[in-house]
């Protein structure tokens, strides 16, 4: 069978690592018809935007995408491609998993979380009113006639978004994923004694859909708790759901866990369409390069495989990168020592090498 996958190469060091990642993955003896487009910074002066129509409907049609990192300012700008293709796509789920890969730089050992976090709402539904704006002045009347709260007309505003729907769904699919993974426990994680109407909506539709899975246990933690009880034991964690803001920051903290964002995968996941993608972003200052750690990436691709259903492909080429990780010859400078690092091997080795221990 041939697998039509849309390739969406990114920018900044997007496109190294999708190359790479598209070798490793032909090399696992699955057919793909890339579809190629592309999405960031480098389209727009081409097409006005950085998320032209065509790449959202390449997706649509061929509901599975394999995308490199594109670039987002910070504080000014064009807001992420990432959050707009994801809420373009009602992709609500965004699964990041966290393993412990012998070799790579942890404190820990044995760690093996997933972060289910929810992808279309909360602060990056983008409900924000600049200061000084129209909007910002309806608001601040709103504020004091119904909160009699007076916020200072210097104030910007950005609006959290919970709903019961969009709660439900994942934290459903959070245990739906662990039933069909074997997984024990589910953690939902909140603000709940601060937000009450947020926050408290998530953790109450959470415990409701907790009745209806009484062979997977359930707990919830407060955020700031969770923090520190991932650093102090996180093998006690198995499957973590969140709101939006808490998933993201909880899924780099736990990615620090297990070696960095180097070996931290993502996928993003609707009922139309799959996207897979790595956490990290583009590092533009090493583009061009042939040095940053691909893997990310392959691992993604490895979640993709699983997404298609070509399982044994998904076990052999997690079983090549682990390999690899262990025995420490190939592999690029974050995976090393500070005094070992130069030592390190660029991108396109890291591919070969796993190919290679692939049979390639």
């Amino acid at each position: 069978m041939v697998y039509k996958v849309t390739l969406i190469p990114g920018d900044g060091i997007g496109p190294e690592i999708t190359e790479a990642t598209r070798r490793v993955l032909e090399a696992t003896g699955v057919d793909f018809k890339w579809d190629i487009h592309n999405a960031g910074a480098d389209v727009i002066a081409e097409h006005g935007t950085p998320l032209p129509r065509h790449v959202l409907d390449s997706i649509r049609k061929n509901r599975v995408a394999l995308k490199g990192p594109v670039t987002t300012p910070v504080g000014f700008g064009f807001r992420s491609v990432n959050v707009a293709m994801r809420k373009a796509l009602d992709l609500y789920v965004c699964l990041r998993p966290c393993k412990s890969y012998t070799g790579a730089p942890s404190n820990y050992k044995d760690v093996d979380i997933v972060v289910v976090r929810e992808n279309t709402e909360d602060l990056y539904a983008g409900i924000e009113f600049e200061k000084g704006s129209a909007g910002a002045a309806r608001l601040i009347e709103l504020l004091k006639e119904t909160q009699d709260i007076t916020a200072g007309k210097d104030a910007g505003f950005s609006i959290k978004l919970i709903s019961e729907r969009g709660s439900r769904r994942i934290v459903r699919y959070a245990f739906d994923y662990a039933r069909l993974n074997k997984r024990k426990k589910v953690t939902a994680v909140h603000k709940a004694n601060i937000l009450k109407y947020s926050d408290g909506l998530f953790l109450a539709v959470a415990r409701e859909v907790a009745k209806d899975y009484a062979d997977i246990e359930f707990e919830d933690r407060i955020v700031d708790n969770m923090t520190m009880q991932l650093v102090r034991r996180p093998q006690q964690f198995d499957i973590i759901v969140a709101p939006n803001l808490y998933g993201d920051i909880l899924s780099d903290l736990c990615a620090g866990l297990v070696g960095g964002l180097g070996v931290a995968p993502g996928g993003n996941i609707g009922d139309n369409a799959a996207l897979f993608e790595p956490t990290h972003g583009s590092a533009p200052k090493y583009k061009g390069q042939n040095k940053v750690n691909p893997m990310a990436m392959m691992l993604s691709g490895m979640m993709m495989l699983r997404h298609i259903g070509e399982e044994e492909a998904a076990v052999k080429l997690e079983a090549a990168i682990a390999t690899v990780i262990a025995a420490g010859r190939d592999v690029t400078y974050d995976l090393l020592p500070p005094a070992e690092q130069g030592r390190a091997v660029g991108t396109s080795q890291v591919a070969d090498a796993i190919i290679k221990e692939m049979g390639g």
